[in-house]
């Protein structure tokens, strides 16, 4: 009798290392990864997240619609994960690369009304008027 052994050689989906160790199983039964590389400093991972929202590829399409001008509601609709997962996400988003999405605030400003003589109203010379929305 033959027995074939098939060996698969992981990478941490981190830093793309190799020195990887079994580190247990999760709650759900799925085995645990632990990566022994000097960057990743003990990070572990598992090969099947049974949330998508989890999984590399996801949160890369998160950033990717997010530069697109998706909403985050909107792409956590197409996505099919939670909104609050596309918020963490983007929200820890180092500064370097969340520069490309960032969204320019305008400072609103108080309009200030004054009475003439004659009782109607206007807007205080040197200040703006910026709509409500």
């Amino acid at each position: 009798m033959l027995i074939q052994v098939i060996t698969q050689i992981l990478h941490c989906p981190h830093c793309q290392g190799t020195d990887i160790v079994r580190n247990g199983k999760t709650r759900q039964g799925k085995q645990r990864f632990l990566c022994r590389e000097e960057p990743c400093d003990g990070r572990t991972f598992i090969l099947d997240y049974s949330y998508a929202g989890q999984s590399k590829e996801v949160k890369k399409k998160i950033i990717d619609m997010a530069v697109n001008g998706s909403g985050v509601r909107d792409t956590a609709r197409v996505l099919k994960i939670s909104t609050n997962t596309v918020l963490k996400e983007l929200k820890k988003e180092k500064p370097n690369t969340a520069s490309k999405f960032t969204i320019a605030k305008a400072t609103k400003t108080r309009t200030s009304y004054s009475r003439d003589s004659i009782g109607s109203t206007r807007r205080k010379a040197g200040t703006t008027r910026i709509p409500d929305r």
